[in-house]
């Protein structure tokens, strides 16, 4: 499985940007879905994951009623739209996937390249 991130950029704080993230190479609708992100100097981290069918979702709390992901398994494509975006969410943001197809911040298997996002305050 091949994934594509792509997306990002430089928004002003408030702001909004939609993340895709574009997978080949497998069953994408077998597949969970997550996004993870990595800000200078610090680990990667867990930001927002979503089940094959995109019936279960799951975010992290700094992210929560600010993001949302979706996906569309006719496209082959994951989306992360990013609202009110602040400061610190500034980072290289990761799309990864999982041949369990649950949902959730463990088990992948597959990873994209990364995209950055940067938010100036």
């Amino acid at each position: 499985v091949q994934l594509q991130a792509s997306g990002g950029g430089l928004v002003q704080a408030g702001g909004s940007l939609r993340l895709s993230c574009a997978a080949s190479g497998g069953t994408f609708s077998y597949l969970g879905m997550g996004w993870f992100r990595q800000a200078p100097g610090k680990e990667r981290e867990f930001v927002t994951s979503i089940s094959w069918s995109g019936g279960i979702t799951n975010y992290a709390d700094s992210v929560k009623g600010r993001f949302t992901i979706s996906r569309d398994n006719t496209k082959n494509t994951m989306y992360l739209q990013m609202n009110s975006l602040k400061a610190e969410d500034t980072a290289v943001y990761y799309c990864a996937a999982k041949v369990l197809g649950g949902s959730g911040p463990y088990g992948y298997n597959y990873w994209g390249q990364g995209t950055q996002v940067t938010v100036s305050s």
